[in-house]
């Protein structure tokens, strides 16, 4: 942003307020991370503060860098990974250590792998039991994070992940230790398959029994095809948009494909910078995320119309920072950050389309021309944002940056401040009856953005499901309403394959909505969803005395979500069952998690279990 681009007054008035929101906890963490700062690691000859047995332990398996680590002042990066080769997203960080370690040494430093991090994927285990395990993944991620880096061996760190839980998860963990430089190097996105439009068009043909499961396969198979993140802009390209805008990537490096010179370019350059950064207070973790690093991210979410899951994990990253973010600076924000992409599902684009079209380079240029964004940050790029509308090229076989793209080259994917799709974010947030929900509109038509209609309720998505395939649902209009699916009942499964068949009714010409204290995702597309619904109806949240006929009005317009009945009617009905979990908690892990659904707090404050909330 130029000096002649004022902050825009929204944008000022809501940093301002969580500025003023979070002043005690801040503060709070900003000592915390003081006082760890000065108690080590040391890093004079030998890493002298620690006892001849421990680092004894801690080399005993360095090989060549084992001398490096016992008689010199060498800086150590701790690297902390989320590989497995059954995510298509994380299979490339099987060769990062590697990398990282030789390009450390090569700068006269050290790197070693501090700790792995379980990286479940949301479309494996998308509709099955382990998806209840999903949202609480990312919380066991920031305890094993933790848990890595707390040997006092580590000067700087590195973190590998990409997915939907894994980097708030790595992000969360990694606060604790906000006194070292924290850099995430990306793996980038597969390169395109086959086309979303025609994707979406097979899925709701099969929901139509149109198309049998080997045509699906066939057409799921051809759109998840190889390394790399999913290319739709769910939460885990999200988490790389907001990496960068936050400040946490390498300029320009959240989407280049995996297996090029350039992304093991940009990996090497991840080693190099983590070692520089080593002991400069303005690049140390805790200082890059602070209160505009944090709206620059929900706004970047804003403007290219991400994954609602950030509603919980954006909330719950800054908590760990001691930054207090709420629903509502969401919903304000979006008042006036125009969409600038249309990425699947709000459009037909992958990100590898936006990435062409001029990418985030582009995006943070709009964003702050217009005084949308704070340049004034740090980053461990160095201080301001204005340094991330540059993007990286290979010269030769050298990495450089120069200046991004100044207009779209697709303005079907990607616009400019000027020439929006939509002069709002298209997130809302919903408040009535019913309780506070969020609701994203950036791929809903304005004619469905209104919808009256009965309720038909589920405790359970595969009773919608079976309900649908059973023809219940056809030719009438219908609000479903899905409860029990909170933090609290069941873990918060995503309940993305409800989407087709609900599409499906929405296309035969019927008002649908979707009414739900579970969640969708970046996923949740055309048809209106009120989600994360709070209080949940495990935690007596009125969902629970909700039934079937009942007149629900979803307004995106006005932001409420009512439902149309008689008040002292509605308090006087029997809940439909006891307050507390829902459904089995054994099987698949479940049973171990007892704790974790007893402890999580509600949606609106991140859905943590780890952290006060």
């Amino acid at each position: 942003m130029t000096a002649s681009v004022p902050l825009h007054p929204v944008v000022d008035a809501v940093t301002r307020r969580v500025t003023a929101r979070s002043a005690t906890t801040r503060a709070a963490y900003l000592e915390r991370i003081r006082a760890a700062a000065a108690a080590g690691p040391a890093a004079g000859p030998g890493r002298a503060d620690l006892g001849c047995a421990n680092l004894a332990h801690a080399v005993a398996a360095c090989g060549p860098d084992k001398l490096t680590l016992t008689a010199s002042p060498a800086r150590n990066i701790g690297i902390v990974t989320a590989y497995n080769d059954m995510l298509s997203a994380h299979q490339p960080f099987e060769t990062y250590p590697g990398r990282i370690k030789a390009a450390a040494r090569a700068a006269g430093g050290v790197a070693q792998v501090a700790g792995g991090v379980p990286a479940m994927c949301d479309g494996i285990t998308q509709g099955r039991a382990g998806m209840e395990l999903s949202l609480f993944s990312r919380d066991v991620i920031a305890l094993s994070t933790a848990v890595a880096l707390s040997h006092d061996m580590f000067d700087a760190a590195v973190l590998l992940g990409v997915c939907d839980k894994i980097v708030p998860g790595l992000v969360m963990g990694a606060l604790s230790f906000g006194h070292l430089p924290v850099l995430l190097a990306p793996a980038g996105p597969m390169t395109s398959g086959l086309p979303n439009k025609e994707k979406a068009r097979v899925r709701q043909a099969f929901a139509a029994g149109e198309a049998d499961r080997a045509e699906l396969l066939e057409a799921e198979s051809a759109s998840y095809h190889g390394p790399g993140t999913c290319t739709f802009f769910g939460t885990a390209n999200s988490n790389q948009l907001l990496m960068e805008v936050m400040g946490l990537h390498l300029p320009g490096s959240s989407f280049v494909n995996p297996g090029t010179a350039l992304r093991d370019a940009l990996t090497d350059e991840v080693a190099r910078r983590a070692l520089d950064a080593a002991g400069d207070p303005d690049k140390a973790m805790g200082a890059v995320v602070d209160e505009k690093a944090v709206v620059n991210g929900i706004v970047a979410l804003l403007a290219t119309g991400g994954s609602t899951n950030h509603t919980m994990h954006l909330v719950a990253m800054a908590a760990a920072a001691g930054v207090q973010i709420t629903w509502d600076d969401f919903s304000d924000l979006s008042t006036v950050v125009p969409l600038l992409a249309r990425i699947y599902p709000n459009g037909t684009a992958d990100v590898n389309h936006f990435h062409a079209a001029g990418g985030t380079a582009l995006l943070i240029r709009e964003l702050l021309d217009h005084g949308l964004a704070h340049d004034d940050v740090r980053t461990v790029d160095g201080p301001g944002l204005s340094r991330y509308t540059r993007e990286p090229f290979l010269d030769g076989d050298t990495l450089v940056w120069r200046e991004g793209t100044t207009e779209s080259l697709d303005k079907s994917v990607l616009r400019s401040v000027a020439d929006p799709f939509s002069p709002d974010g298209g997130l809302r947030v919903l408040h009535g009856n019913l309780g506070r929900s969020v609701v994203k509109t950036s791929a809903v038509e304005p004619d469905h953005r209104v919808v009256e209609a009965p309720a038909v309720v589920f405790d359970d998505q595969d009773d919608l499901l079976a309900a649908f395939a059973a023809g219940e649902l056809d030719g009438r209009d219908l609000v479903a309403v899905v409860r029990y699916q909170g933090p609290r009942a069941n873990g918060m499964p995503e309940l993305h394959k409800l989407t087709p068949a609900l599409g499906l009714l929405q296309d035969r010409g019927h008002q649908v909505a979707i009414v739900t204290d579970g969640r969708m995702s970046g996923a949740s597309g055309k048809v209106p969803a009120a989600l994360h619904v709070t209080p949940e109806a495990a935690q007596g949240g009125p969902l629970r005395n909700v039934r079937d006929g009942d007149p629900v009005r979803l307004d995106t317009l006005n932001g409420t979500l009512s439902l149309l009945v008689d008040a002292d009617e509605f308090d006087a009905r029997e809940p439909a069952r006891p307050a507390g979990p829902s459904g089995p908690t054994t099987g698949a892990g479940r049973e171990l998690f007892a704790a974790f659904r007893a402890a999580v707090g509600p949606a609106d404050t991140g859905a943590i279990v780890v952290l006060p909330h």
